[in-house]
Protein backbone atom coordinates (compact mmCIF):
# COMPACT_ATOMS: atom_id res chain seq x y z
CA UNK A 1 0.00 0.00 0.00
CA UNK A 2 1.38 3.44 -0.88
CA UNK A 3 1.87 5.81 2.02
CA UNK A 4 -0.68 8.57 2.41
CA UNK A 5 0.67 12.12 2.11
CA UNK A 6 0.99 13.94 5.44
CA UNK A 7 -1.95 16.24 4.68
CA UNK A 8 -4.19 13.17 4.39
CA UNK A 9 -3.26 11.70 7.79
CA UNK A 10 -4.25 12.92 11.25
CA UNK A 11 -4.84 11.87 14.85
CA UNK A 12 -8.61 11.98 14.28
CA UNK A 13 -10.89 12.26 11.25
CA UNK A 14 -14.28 13.90 11.79
CA UNK A 15 -16.79 13.22 9.00
CA UNK A 16 -19.43 15.97 8.71
CA UNK A 17 -19.10 19.64 9.65
CA UNK A 18 -22.55 20.16 11.13
CA UNK A 19 -22.88 21.22 14.79
CA UNK A 20 -21.78 17.77 16.08
CA UNK A 21 -18.73 17.44 13.84
CA UNK A 22 -17.52 21.02 14.12
CA UNK A 23 -17.86 20.99 17.91
CA UNK A 24 -15.94 17.70 18.13
CA UNK A 25 -13.20 19.07 15.85
CA UNK A 26 -13.03 22.33 17.82
CA UNK A 27 -12.43 20.64 21.18
CA UNK A 28 -9.99 18.11 19.71
CA UNK A 29 -7.93 20.81 17.99
CA UNK A 30 -8.04 23.03 21.07
CA UNK A 31 -6.47 20.15 23.01
CA UNK A 32 -3.62 19.93 20.52
CA UNK A 33 -4.70 16.98 18.40
CA UNK A 34 -4.31 16.97 14.62
CA UNK A 35 -7.87 16.86 13.21
CA UNK A 36 -9.27 16.53 9.71
CA UNK A 37 -12.85 17.87 9.36
CA UNK A 38 -14.46 16.56 6.15
CA UNK A 39 -17.64 18.23 4.84
CA UNK A 40 -19.42 16.92 1.72
CA UNK A 41 -20.85 20.30 0.65
CA UNK A 42 -19.41 23.81 0.63
CA UNK A 43 -20.35 26.60 3.03
CA UNK A 44 -22.70 28.35 3.24
CA UNK A 45 -25.22 25.56 2.90
CA UNK A 46 -28.81 25.06 4.02
CA UNK A 47 -30.10 22.47 6.48
CA UNK A 48 -33.70 21.76 7.47
CA UNK A 49 -34.13 23.14 10.97
CA UNK A 50 -36.44 25.22 13.13
CA UNK A 51 -33.52 27.66 13.64
CA UNK A 52 -34.59 28.17 17.27
CA UNK A 53 -31.96 27.48 19.93
CA UNK A 54 -32.81 26.83 23.58
CA UNK A 55 -30.61 28.00 26.48
CA UNK A 56 -29.02 24.53 26.38
CA UNK A 57 -27.65 25.15 22.86
CA UNK A 58 -26.81 28.76 23.74
CA UNK A 59 -24.55 27.54 26.56
CA UNK A 60 -22.60 25.42 24.06
CA UNK A 61 -22.05 28.40 21.75
CA UNK A 62 -20.73 30.47 24.67
CA UNK A 63 -18.34 27.64 25.61
CA UNK A 64 -16.96 27.62 22.06
CA UNK A 65 -16.30 31.37 22.12
CA UNK A 66 -18.84 32.20 19.39
CA UNK A 67 -19.86 35.87 19.28
CA UNK A 68 -23.61 35.64 19.98
CA UNK A 69 -24.28 39.36 20.18
CA UNK A 70 -27.17 40.98 18.33
CA UNK A 71 -24.56 42.98 16.36
CA UNK A 72 -23.22 39.65 15.07
CA UNK A 73 -26.68 38.77 13.75
CA UNK A 74 -28.13 36.66 16.58
CA UNK A 75 -31.71 37.19 17.69
CA UNK A 76 -32.40 36.48 21.37
CA UNK A 77 -35.60 34.95 22.69
CA UNK A 78 -37.04 35.05 26.21
CA UNK A 79 -38.90 31.77 26.30
CA UNK A 80 -41.63 29.62 24.82
CA UNK A 81 -45.21 30.50 23.93
CA UNK A 82 -47.44 27.43 23.92
CA UNK A 83 -50.77 27.39 22.07
CA UNK A 84 -53.35 24.62 22.32
CA UNK A 85 -56.73 23.68 23.76
CA UNK A 86 -57.94 27.23 23.28
CA UNK A 87 -55.20 28.48 25.63
CA UNK A 88 -52.16 30.64 24.93
CA UNK A 89 -49.45 30.45 27.59
CA UNK A 90 -46.19 32.39 27.58
CA UNK A 91 -43.35 30.88 29.65
CA UNK A 92 -39.97 32.48 30.22
CA UNK A 93 -36.90 30.25 30.16
CA UNK A 94 -36.11 29.18 33.75
CA UNK A 95 -33.53 31.08 35.80
CA UNK A 96 -30.76 28.57 36.44
CA UNK A 97 -27.13 28.61 37.51
CA UNK A 98 -26.24 26.04 34.81
CA UNK A 99 -27.83 27.67 31.73
CA UNK A 100 -28.47 31.22 30.46
CA UNK A 101 -32.02 32.58 30.70
CA UNK A 102 -32.31 33.25 26.95
CA UNK A 103 -32.28 31.32 23.71
CA UNK A 104 -31.22 32.35 20.21
CA UNK A 105 -32.41 32.23 16.61
CA UNK A 106 -30.07 31.89 13.65
CA UNK A 107 -30.51 30.50 10.14
CA UNK A 108 -28.76 27.19 9.62
CA UNK A 109 -27.21 28.30 6.32
CA UNK A 110 -24.54 30.25 8.21
CA UNK A 111 -24.90 28.82 11.74
CA UNK A 112 -23.01 25.66 10.78
CA UNK A 113 -20.36 27.67 8.95
CA UNK A 114 -19.65 29.73 12.08
CA UNK A 115 -18.98 26.57 14.07
CA UNK A 116 -16.79 25.07 11.32
CA UNK A 117 -14.73 28.28 11.06
CA UNK A 118 -14.32 28.27 14.86
CA UNK A 119 -12.95 24.71 14.63
CA UNK A 120 -10.51 25.87 11.94
CA UNK A 121 -9.42 28.78 14.16
CA UNK A 122 -8.66 26.24 16.88
CA UNK A 123 -6.43 24.32 14.44
CA UNK A 124 -8.69 21.80 12.65
CA UNK A 125 -8.07 21.23 8.93
CA UNK A 126 -11.32 21.60 7.00
CA UNK A 127 -11.92 19.99 3.61
CA UNK A 128 -15.10 21.19 1.90
CA UNK A 129 -16.69 19.38 -1.08
CA UNK A 130 -15.25 16.19 0.38
CA UNK A 131 -17.76 13.37 -0.13
CA UNK A 132 -16.84 10.49 2.17
CA UNK A 133 -17.73 6.99 0.98
CA UNK A 134 -16.60 3.70 2.45
CA UNK A 135 -14.59 3.29 5.64
CA UNK A 136 -11.04 1.93 5.35
CA UNK A 137 -10.66 -0.99 7.76
CA UNK A 138 -7.91 -3.25 9.02
CA UNK A 139 -8.49 -6.73 7.49
CA UNK A 140 -7.26 -8.43 10.64
CA UNK A 141 -9.10 -6.51 13.37
CA UNK A 142 -12.02 -4.90 11.51
CA UNK A 143 -11.05 -1.53 13.03
CA UNK A 144 -11.55 1.64 11.03
CA UNK A 145 -8.26 3.20 9.99
CA UNK A 146 -9.50 5.91 7.65
CA UNK A 147 -12.04 6.81 4.98
CA UNK A 148 -12.24 6.91 1.21
CA UNK A 149 -13.51 10.16 -0.27
CA UNK A 150 -13.97 12.13 -3.46
CA UNK A 151 -12.60 15.63 -3.28
CA UNK A 152 -13.56 18.84 -5.10
CA UNK A 153 -15.62 19.52 -8.19
CA UNK A 154 -13.64 16.97 -10.19
CA UNK A 155 -14.29 14.28 -7.51
CA UNK A 156 -10.66 13.26 -7.13
CA UNK A 157 -10.39 9.95 -5.19
CA UNK A 158 -8.56 10.46 -1.89
CA UNK A 159 -7.88 8.20 1.09
CA UNK A 160 -7.58 9.79 4.54
CA UNK A 161 -5.99 7.90 7.44
CA UNK A 162 -6.35 8.19 11.22
CA UNK A 163 -6.46 5.75 14.15
CA UNK A 164 -9.83 7.20 15.21
CA UNK A 165 -12.82 8.40 13.16
CA UNK A 166 -15.88 10.34 14.35
CA UNK A 167 -19.14 9.85 12.44
CA UNK A 168 -20.93 13.19 12.44
CA UNK A 169 -22.58 12.54 9.08
CA UNK A 170 -26.21 12.90 10.16
CA UNK A 171 -29.24 10.68 10.32
CA UNK A 172 -28.40 8.43 7.35
CA UNK A 173 -24.72 8.11 8.51
CA UNK A 174 -23.28 6.17 5.59
CA UNK A 175 -20.09 5.75 7.59
CA UNK A 176 -21.92 3.99 10.45
CA UNK A 177 -23.70 1.74 7.95
CA UNK A 178 -20.36 0.95 6.33
CA UNK A 179 -19.18 -0.25 9.75
CA UNK A 180 -22.30 -2.37 10.26
CA UNK A 181 -24.05 -0.04 12.72
CA UNK A 182 -27.75 0.10 11.84
CA UNK A 183 -30.72 2.02 13.25
CA UNK A 184 -32.78 0.55 16.05
CA UNK A 185 -36.39 0.19 14.97
CA UNK A 186 -37.60 0.27 18.61
CA UNK A 187 -36.62 3.92 18.99
CA UNK A 188 -38.82 6.89 18.04
CA UNK A 189 -38.25 8.71 14.77
CA UNK A 190 -39.61 12.10 13.83
CA UNK A 191 -39.99 14.12 10.66
CA UNK A 192 -39.74 17.90 10.48
CA UNK A 193 -40.90 20.05 7.55
CA UNK A 194 -40.50 23.78 7.35
CA UNK A 195 -40.45 26.85 5.15
CA UNK A 196 -39.97 30.63 5.45
CA UNK A 197 -42.49 33.44 4.95
CA UNK A 198 -42.06 37.20 4.89
CA UNK A 199 -44.16 38.25 7.86
CA UNK A 200 -44.84 41.14 10.26
CA UNK A 201 -44.27 38.58 13.05
CA UNK A 202 -40.56 38.27 12.24
CA UNK A 203 -39.32 40.06 15.39
CA UNK A 204 -41.15 37.90 17.95
CA UNK A 205 -38.97 37.41 21.04
CA UNK A 206 -40.63 34.11 22.04
CA UNK A 207 -40.37 30.77 20.27
CA UNK A 208 -43.93 29.65 19.53
CA UNK A 209 -45.08 26.04 19.82
CA UNK A 210 -48.52 24.87 18.68
CA UNK A 211 -49.66 21.65 20.33
CA UNK A 212 -52.64 21.34 17.98
CA UNK A 213 -52.67 21.78 14.22
CA UNK A 214 -56.10 22.60 12.81
CA UNK A 215 -57.23 22.58 9.22
CA UNK A 216 -60.17 25.01 9.18
CA UNK A 217 -60.70 25.14 5.40
CA UNK A 218 -63.58 22.65 5.07
CA UNK A 219 -67.13 22.56 6.45
CA UNK A 220 -65.76 20.95 9.61
CA UNK A 221 -62.55 21.73 11.49
CA UNK A 222 -60.06 18.86 11.28
CA UNK A 223 -57.30 18.14 13.81
CA UNK A 224 -54.05 17.29 12.00
CA UNK A 225 -51.36 15.06 13.50
CA UNK A 226 -48.14 16.55 14.91
CA UNK A 227 -47.11 19.83 16.52
CA UNK A 228 -46.15 23.12 14.91
CA UNK A 229 -43.77 26.00 15.47
CA UNK A 230 -43.41 29.62 14.44
CA UNK A 231 -40.01 31.25 15.04
CA UNK A 232 -39.46 34.90 14.12
CA UNK A 233 -36.08 35.27 12.40
CA UNK A 234 -35.69 39.03 12.97
CA UNK A 235 -34.87 39.56 9.28
CA UNK A 236 -38.38 40.08 7.93
CA UNK A 237 -39.18 36.36 7.81
CA UNK A 238 -40.67 33.64 10.03
CA UNK A 239 -39.64 30.00 10.10
CA UNK A 240 -42.89 28.01 10.12
CA UNK A 241 -42.79 24.25 10.42
CA UNK A 242 -44.22 21.11 11.93
CA UNK A 243 -42.93 17.94 13.48
CA UNK A 244 -44.56 14.54 13.66
CA UNK A 245 -43.56 11.31 15.38
CA UNK A 246 -43.67 7.78 14.00
CA UNK A 247 -45.99 6.82 16.88
CA UNK A 248 -48.75 8.65 14.99
CA UNK A 249 -50.92 6.20 13.02
CA UNK A 250 -50.83 8.40 9.94
CA UNK A 251 -47.01 8.82 9.98
CA UNK A 252 -46.38 7.00 6.68
CA UNK A 253 -49.63 7.79 4.92
CA UNK A 254 -49.72 11.59 4.77
CA UNK A 255 -47.95 14.18 2.66
CA UNK A 256 -46.43 16.40 5.35
CA UNK A 257 -45.83 19.29 2.97
CA UNK A 258 -49.58 19.37 2.30
CA UNK A 259 -50.28 19.21 6.04
CA UNK A 260 -48.03 22.24 6.57
CA UNK A 261 -49.83 24.13 3.78
CA UNK A 262 -53.22 23.27 5.32
CA UNK A 263 -52.13 24.48 8.76
CA UNK A 264 -50.69 27.72 7.39
CA UNK A 265 -53.91 28.36 5.43
CA UNK A 266 -55.83 28.26 8.73
CA UNK A 267 -53.83 31.11 10.28
CA UNK A 268 -54.82 34.79 10.38
CA UNK A 269 -54.28 36.38 6.98
CA UNK A 270 -52.39 39.39 8.34
CA UNK A 271 -49.57 37.10 9.58
CA UNK A 272 -48.64 36.60 5.93
CA UNK A 273 -48.22 32.80 5.93
CA UNK A 274 -49.61 32.56 2.40
CA UNK A 275 -48.06 30.98 -0.74
CA UNK A 276 -47.15 34.35 -2.31
CA UNK A 277 -45.10 35.27 0.80
CA UNK A 278 -43.14 32.01 0.89
CA UNK A 279 -39.45 32.77 0.36
CA UNK A 280 -38.24 29.21 -0.23
CA UNK A 281 -39.47 25.68 -0.84
CA UNK A 282 -40.91 23.44 1.88
CA UNK A 283 -38.15 21.09 2.98
CA UNK A 284 -38.18 18.05 5.25
CA UNK A 285 -35.72 16.08 7.36
CA UNK A 286 -35.71 13.09 9.70
CA UNK A 287 -35.25 13.48 13.47
CA UNK A 288 -33.41 10.41 14.87
CA UNK A 289 -34.21 10.20 18.58
CA UNK A 290 -33.24 8.55 21.86
CA UNK A 291 -30.04 6.70 20.89
CA UNK A 292 -31.54 5.09 17.79
CA UNK A 293 -28.11 3.89 16.59
CA UNK A 294 -25.78 2.01 18.92
CA UNK A 295 -23.14 1.29 20.08
CA UNK A 296 -21.79 4.83 20.11
CA UNK A 297 -18.24 3.48 20.04
CA UNK A 298 -17.09 0.46 18.05
CA UNK A 299 -13.72 -0.51 16.53
CA UNK A 300 -12.27 3.00 16.32
CA UNK A 301 -15.52 4.77 15.31
CA UNK A 302 -17.40 7.18 17.60
CA UNK A 303 -20.92 8.43 16.80
CA UNK A 304 -22.00 11.99 17.63
CA UNK A 305 -25.17 14.01 17.01
CA UNK A 306 -27.80 12.68 14.60
CA UNK A 307 -25.53 9.79 13.54
CA UNK A 308 -26.01 8.40 17.06
CA UNK A 309 -29.69 9.36 17.36
CA UNK A 310 -29.09 12.10 19.93
CA UNK A 311 -32.25 14.15 19.22
CA UNK A 312 -34.31 14.84 22.37
CA UNK A 313 -37.57 12.81 22.07
CA UNK A 314 -39.43 15.30 24.29
CA UNK A 315 -39.07 18.31 21.99
CA UNK A 316 -37.22 17.34 18.78
CA UNK A 317 -34.20 19.48 19.70
CA UNK A 318 -31.01 18.25 18.08
CA UNK A 319 -28.41 21.02 18.00
CA UNK A 320 -27.72 21.19 21.75
CA UNK A 321 -27.22 17.42 21.95
CA UNK A 322 -25.13 17.35 18.78
CA UNK A 323 -22.76 19.90 20.29
CA UNK A 324 -22.75 18.33 23.75
CA UNK A 325 -22.03 14.83 22.39
CA UNK A 326 -19.23 16.34 20.28
CA UNK A 327 -17.64 17.84 23.37
CA UNK A 328 -18.05 14.58 25.33
CA UNK A 329 -16.53 12.54 22.48
CA UNK A 330 -13.59 14.94 22.22
CA UNK A 331 -12.89 14.70 25.96
CA UNK A 332 -12.82 10.88 25.78
CA UNK A 333 -10.58 10.91 22.66
CA UNK A 334 -8.10 13.36 24.22
CA UNK A 335 -7.78 11.16 27.31
CA UNK A 336 -7.41 8.00 25.19
CA UNK A 337 -4.77 9.65 22.98
CA UNK A 338 -2.57 10.27 26.03
CA UNK A 339 -2.52 6.57 27.04
CA UNK A 340 0.67 4.61 26.34
CA UNK A 341 -0.73 1.22 25.25
CA UNK A 342 -3.43 0.03 22.86
CA UNK A 343 -5.27 -1.73 25.71
CA UNK A 344 -5.32 1.45 27.79
CA UNK A 345 -6.48 3.59 24.87
CA UNK A 346 -9.29 1.13 24.15
CA UNK A 347 -10.32 1.12 27.81
CA UNK A 348 -10.66 4.92 27.69
CA UNK A 349 -12.62 4.86 24.42
CA UNK A 350 -15.07 2.22 25.67
CA UNK A 351 -16.11 4.79 28.27
CA UNK A 352 -17.81 7.01 25.65
CA UNK A 353 -21.10 5.03 25.36
CA UNK A 354 -21.23 4.87 29.17
CA UNK A 355 -20.78 8.65 29.44
CA UNK A 356 -23.65 9.20 26.96
CA UNK A 357 -25.93 6.80 28.84
CA UNK A 358 -25.07 8.38 32.20
CA UNK A 359 -25.75 11.84 30.75
CA UNK A 360 -28.92 11.19 28.72
CA UNK A 361 -29.99 7.56 29.10
CA UNK A 362 -32.61 7.91 31.84
CA UNK A 363 -33.97 11.18 30.43
CA UNK A 364 -34.31 9.66 26.93
CA UNK A 365 -36.12 6.62 28.40
CA UNK A 366 -38.66 9.02 29.93
CA UNK A 367 -38.86 10.74 26.54
CA UNK A 368 -39.67 7.48 24.77
CA UNK A 369 -42.58 6.91 27.17
CA UNK A 370 -43.74 10.51 26.53
CA UNK A 371 -43.61 9.96 22.75
CA UNK A 372 -45.87 6.89 23.03
CA UNK A 373 -48.38 8.84 25.12
CA UNK A 374 -48.66 11.89 22.85
CA UNK A 375 -48.98 9.62 19.80
CA UNK A 376 -52.50 8.96 21.13
CA UNK A 377 -54.81 11.85 20.02
CA UNK A 378 -57.04 11.39 23.11
CA UNK A 379 -54.11 11.77 25.49
CA UNK A 380 -52.87 14.81 23.56
CA UNK A 381 -56.33 16.41 23.68
CA UNK A 382 -56.58 15.84 27.44
CA UNK A 383 -53.07 17.20 27.99
CA UNK A 384 -53.72 20.42 26.08
CA UNK A 385 -57.16 21.05 27.59
CA UNK A 386 -56.21 20.34 31.22
CA UNK A 387 -52.46 20.90 31.40
CA UNK A 388 -52.27 24.32 29.75
CA UNK A 389 -54.62 25.86 32.31
CA UNK A 390 -52.10 25.19 35.11
CA UNK A 391 -49.14 27.60 34.80
CA UNK A 392 -47.14 25.84 37.55
CA UNK A 393 -47.57 22.47 35.84
CA UNK A 394 -46.56 24.05 32.52
CA UNK A 395 -43.44 25.57 34.12
CA UNK A 396 -42.50 22.05 35.23
CA UNK A 397 -43.31 20.73 31.73
CA UNK A 398 -41.11 23.37 30.08
CA UNK A 399 -38.16 22.35 32.27
CA UNK A 400 -38.83 18.69 31.51
CA UNK A 401 -39.29 19.11 27.75
CA UNK A 402 -36.30 21.40 27.27
CA UNK A 403 -34.10 19.44 29.72
CA UNK A 404 -33.29 22.61 31.66
CA UNK A 405 -32.52 21.92 35.32
CA UNK A 406 -29.71 22.63 37.72
CA UNK A 407 -28.03 19.29 38.51
CA UNK A 408 -27.30 20.38 42.08
CA UNK A 409 -28.88 23.00 44.29
CA UNK A 410 -31.94 23.45 42.08
CA UNK A 411 -35.55 23.91 43.12
CA UNK A 412 -38.12 21.16 43.85
CA UNK A 413 -38.98 20.83 40.14
CA UNK A 414 -35.31 20.30 39.28
CA UNK A 415 -34.97 17.64 41.96
CA UNK A 416 -38.06 15.75 40.73
CA UNK A 417 -36.90 15.81 37.07
CA UNK A 418 -33.31 14.86 37.98
CA UNK A 419 -34.61 12.10 40.26
CA UNK A 420 -36.87 10.64 37.57
CA UNK A 421 -33.99 10.69 35.06
CA UNK A 422 -31.72 8.91 37.55
CA UNK A 423 -34.11 6.04 38.32
CA UNK A 424 -35.24 5.45 34.70
CA UNK A 425 -33.37 2.66 32.84
CA UNK A 426 -30.41 3.97 30.79
CA UNK A 427 -30.80 1.88 27.67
Amino acid sequence: MTASPAEHTADVIVVGAGPAGSTTAYYLAKSGLDVLLLEKTAFPREKVCGDGLTPRATKQLVSMGIDISEEAGWLRNKGLRIIGGGVRLQLDWPELASFPDYGLVRKRDDFDEQLARQAVKAGARLYERCNVGAPVTDDRTGRITGVQARLGDDKTPVTFHAPLVVAADGNSSRLSLGMGLHRREDRPMGVAVRTYFTSPRHDDDYLESWLELWDRRGPQDRLLPGYGWIFGMGDGTSNVGLGVLNTSKSFKELDWREILKAWCASMPEDWGYTPENMTGPIRGAALPMAFNRQPHYSRGLLLVGDAGGLVNPFNGEGIAYAMESGQLAAEVIVQAHARASYAQRELALQRYPKVLKDTYGGYYTLGRAFVKLIGNPKVMKLATERGLTHPLLMKFTLKMLANLTDPTGGDAMDRIINGLSKVAPRS
